[in-house]
């Protein structure tokens, strides 16, 4: 059947191709798939599969409608976090970065056709480059735990040692992406310890990890993302790194950087995090996107993954000119000699975080980050009032632990039928949390009038 929007599909164009690459119908195109796993087009209205018959697209929305009832509808937005958590997103930002000339999931290869993405590209690099203070920013990955995952290659690559350090309150989720990018290499992640009292690194610990054998680098997340502990030890874990001849890698939420120490600031040679508080809100589990950021050393930037956008001029020196650079991975080099696999990136959402930055300025992101502490540390104030615990006694941004006098999980299932997403159970992901211990997270969304009903609510349940 010829379809008027589907390019080539009239028979007579079928026959053509067919004959040009030597085959009698489309069926000889899957010949060599053996005939008993083929089925045949009769049987189709009849399989034990979904409704047993094709349906109608009203029928198929019906369906959706439904599943989608059994949602479950938040009467605020969810305190959760544990990385990521919902922020309020600009109209403008979605306006932008859904105009024609950004919706496209072509890669601009062709400079001279591509300048306005380029340049757009640029722009989230230099204004990353300022909010981390790091001297060279590639033009994005997919999320945080893909950019830790190359950050720890690309430390074995420039240090040699197969052995790469990370805090024992490391995201899990970040854990497993990282584990996954160093296992193929025969890299050993081995863990420091953090301060069961105040949450921070504990020095002595990592001293005592790095005297054992060399590791290429040492990792810390600024908050960590499953504890919500600010580490005020941080520049001290970077001298430790660097006196060890180990690289520094930092992991941040870029919002943060609104009011504590930058990368640039704690020395480190790597930062990595996500830039998903940047303008680009939660749904379907993201969206995401991986910040990744170097010092000025030939040696790291020449082992960045990704594409880096450049600023240079025309070939008769006129005018100025964007193009990608310094790109080593293995579509541009000899597979031999590249450094990374990464082929994509996130090019519309780091569009997004750089009109988001652009809007807010300097002294609009101090101001949200404020009112975010603000939030949680009033949050702290109020839940602590209804008889929770705050085990960790370190500073926090965004999120706190809470210890309940019961599992979590049995307050956050009584909530969540209430209409409350009260954080996360962490005993439900980490094993170095009680089963009493839940993580709860607040961002700009949540009004004072959300956080009271969530401490009420947690002390109603709790006094039952």
């Amino acid at each position: 059947m010829s379809y008027p929007w589907i390019p080539n599909s009239s028979d007579s164009i079928i026959k053509e191709m067919l004959s040009t690459v030597g085959a009698k119908s489309l069926d000889d195109l899957y010949s060599d798939i053996p005939r008993e796993l083929l089925i045949d087009e009769s049987k189709w209205n009849s399989m034990p599969i979904g409704a047993g018959r094709p349906l109608s697209e009203v029928e198929v929305s019906r369906i959706i409608d439904k599943l989608l009832d059994r949602n479950a509808k938040l009467r605020v937005p969810p305190f959760a976090g544990g990385g990521l958590r919902p922020h309020y997103v600009p109209p403008v930002v979605k306006d932008i970065v859904t105009r024609g000339e950004f919706l496209t999931a072509y890669t601009p290869y062709q400079a001279e056709i591509s300048q306005g993405l380029l340049q757009a590209l640029f722009e989230y690099q230099s204004l990353m480059a300022d909010l981390l203070e790091m001297d060279v920013v590639n033009s994005s990955m997919y999320d945080w735990a893909s950019a830790l995952g190359e950050a720890a290659l690309m430390a074995v690559r420039v240090k040699g040692a197969k052995r790469v350090l990370v805090p024992d309150v490391i995201n899990p989720f970040h854990l497993s992406t990282l584990k996954a990018y160093t296992w193929p290499q025969g890299i050993e992640i081995d863990f420091y310890s953090t301060d069961k009292e105040t949450g921070y690194a504990d020095v002595e610990d990592l001293k005592t990890k790095l005297g054992k054998g060399k590791a290429s680098a040492v990792y810390l997340e600024f908050p960590y993302t499953f504890t919500g502990v600010v580490d005020m030890n941080a520049k001290e874990v970077s001298g430790i790194a660097h006196d060890s001849d180990s690289l520094f890698i930092v992991g941040v939420d870029p919002l943060a950087l609104g009011i504590y120490k930058s990368p640039g600031e704690l020395n480190a040679d790597i930062a990595v995090g996500e830039g998903q508080p940047l303008g680009l809100g939660l749904y379907a589990g993201g969206s995401t996107l991986g910040i990744m950021a170097v010092r000025w050393d030939g040696s790291l930037i020449k082992q960045m993954p990704g594409r880096i956008i450049g600023l240079t001029t025309s070939k008769d020196g006129n005018s100025r000119a964007f193009t990608m650079i310094l790109q080593t991975r293995e579509q541009h080099i000899r597979r031999s000699k590249a450094t990374s696999n990464i082929t994509t990136n996130a090019a519309l959402n780091a569009i997004a975080a750089a009109v988001y930055m652009s809007l807010l300025g300097p002294k609009g992101i101090k101001e949200l980050a404020e009112a975010i502490r603000y939030r949680a540390h009033y949050a702290a104030l109020v839940v602590s009032r209804h008889g929770f615990k705050l085990p960790l006694k370190g500073e926090f941004f965004a999120d706190f632990i809470i210890e309940a006098p019961e599992p979590y999980y049995n307050l956050w299932r009584l909530l969540l039928d209430k209409g409350i997403m009260a954080g996360i159970p962490l005993s439900s992901h980490v094993t170095w949390a009680k089963d009493s211990w839940g993580l709860l997270s607040f961002s700009e969304v949540h009004s004072k009038e959300d956080i009271d009903l969530l401490a009420n609510l947690l002390g109603e349940v709790v006094r039952k």
